[in-house]
């Protein structure tokens, strides 16, 4: 009878037995590396919050591309409404920032039916950093932006989960660009529609260099009447 617990002799030629199991390689981390950011869609991009005391501003730049390389789409859409006066944007890899959202709202309506009432923005950016620290979605870095009873509120939130709030923040390929002109533009005492103005030229501004960002300009008003979301082909028209 066959002892299957017996340890197979090695073959005289050197060569492996038949009768052993074939094992696998385990994975190194190379998989899903560079290959990965050339095959998949990106946005590459320079997104931007801004709080107000009138509410906040968030502003994306349009371009998609294939890992920064190729630019695959110039109209892309890269703030979403998540909330009755929340908006998040998307940063990283498409499908993983699309999947981002469908989840947070799914959680924000469900937050909403089950106590009446809507979920604080500050929940809202904790329960996003547990998601994206926790969860499937690869390589993002949104920034999530509302207004409640408690003010205006930006939240930048980092790959590995972090949730920083800020006056204002920048996230994406172009941010050391758009920086610059923040930091020199930014004041306490900004209305909603100067707001707009500085972070269109800031969008501008990492449009100029940053290869990922690029074709106009989304910028999405939030204000405790809602969010409204609008793009631009010309930075004239905003600036």
């Amino acid at each position: 009878m066959n002892n299957w617990n017996q340890p197979s002799m090695p073959q005289g030629n050197g060569d492996p037995s038949p009768y052993d199991p074939e094992l696998g390689s385990l994975p190194d981390g190379s998989q899903g590396g560079d290959d990965y950011g050339e095959n998949v869609n990106s946005t590459g991009t320079t997104t931007i919050g801004i709080t107000t005391d009138e509410g906040v501003v968030i502003a994306t730049d349009m371009r998609a591309s294939l890992g920064g390389r190729f630019v695959s789409n110039k109209d892309v859409q890269k703030v979403e409404q998540i909330h009755p006066t929340g908006a998040l944007t998307l940063v990283g890899s498409v499908g993983g920032a699309q999947s981002f959202i469908s989840t947070l709202r799914a959680e924000v309506n469900l937050y909403e039916s089950r106590r009446g009432e809507s979920m604080p923005i500050e929940a809202l950016a904790t329960l996003a950093g547990n998601f994206a620290r926790g969860g499937p979605f690869r390589a993002i870095n949104p920034i999530l932006g509302g207004v409640d009873a408690e003010g205006s509120h930006v939240y930048s939130i980092d790959p590995a989960g972090g949730v920083m709030a800020d006056d204002y923040t920048v996230t994406g390929s172009g941010m050391q660009l758009a920086y610059g002109l923040l930091e020199n533009e930014y004041e306490d005492d900004l209305s909603l529609e100067e707001a707009k103005s500085v972070a269109a030229r800031a969008i501008k501004s990492a449009v100029e260099r940053d290869t990922g960002s690029g074709n106009g300009v989304f910028l999405a008003e939030v204000t405790d009447e809602g969010v409204d979301i609008r793009g631009h082909n010309d930075f004239d028209d905003v600036i």
